[in-house]
């Protein structure tokens, strides 16, 4: 019974963040998207480059979340708390969504150069690796239909993959077909068990000797 009510709670905040994804313009540089459950109901922190484009004028657009939310998801008392990324190309969501909406812009004639440019931006704003993948049947290409980008130092096992390197996966329907995008960052605060700091030797201080001593 346990396992039921943690998928169905699992499944429902899926949802949930389908819908404001679907909601929000890509231009407001959507980053990740937290649900937790607190005493006074449910805080759900939204992360983004442009917080005004998902706040809306006076509020409007937060206010026609929030009653959907209770409407048809059926929170009691939803909280939206929407916070500014200082550092976006940091962040794997948004890097994934900005991928997404140049190749709607674009069209996929330019994967590559956008591929590319996206991987420098990242590496430049201080990044230790990167790693993006673009594929599927929107991809141009007679031999491989899936293109990876990396540079730097990436981690794809271990606890540090699964708990440290910030991943995102999308995907953007074009008339060529679907093409999914996965954007993978190891930060530069990323806790390396195998990097070695080395300290400093301390230099020993030379101790006076008796005059007695010497004679």
């Amino acid at each position: 019974m346990i396992e039921r009510e943690f998928i169905k709670e699992k499944s429902k905040h899926l949802k949930i963040k389908e819908y404001i994804l679907s909601i929000i313009p890509r231009t407001a540089g959507m980053g990740k998207i937290v649900i937790e459950k607190t005493p006074l109901g449910e805080r759900i922190t939204v992360e983004a480059v442009r917080p005004s484009i998902i706040i809306g004028r006076g509020g409007r657009s937060i206010t026609d979340i929030t009653t959907t939310l209770r409407t048809k998801f059926g929170l009691e008392n939803p909280q939206i708390e929407v916070r500014e990324l200082v550092t976006p190309a940091l962040n794997a969501a948004v890097m994934a969504n900005k991928i997404a909406f140049e190749l709607e812009r674009f069209g996929t004639a330019r994967f590559k150069a956008i591929g590319y440019k996206t991987l420098q931006n990242i590496m430049m704003s201080g990044a230790l690796g990167a790693e993006i993948k673009i594929g599927g049947r929107g991809v141009p290409g007679q031999r491989a239909q899936s293109w990876r980008f990396s540079a730097g130092y990436m981690k794809k096992c271990g606890q540090v993959a699964l708990e440290q390197v910030d991943k995102a996966v999308t995907n953007v329907n074009l008339h060529s077909g679907t093409v999914g995008v996965c954007v993978m960052i190891m930060p530069p605060s990323i806790k390396l068990p195998d990097r070695l700091t080395l300290k400093p030797i301390a230099q020993a201080v030379p101790q006076a000797v008796p005059v007695e001593a010497k004679k």
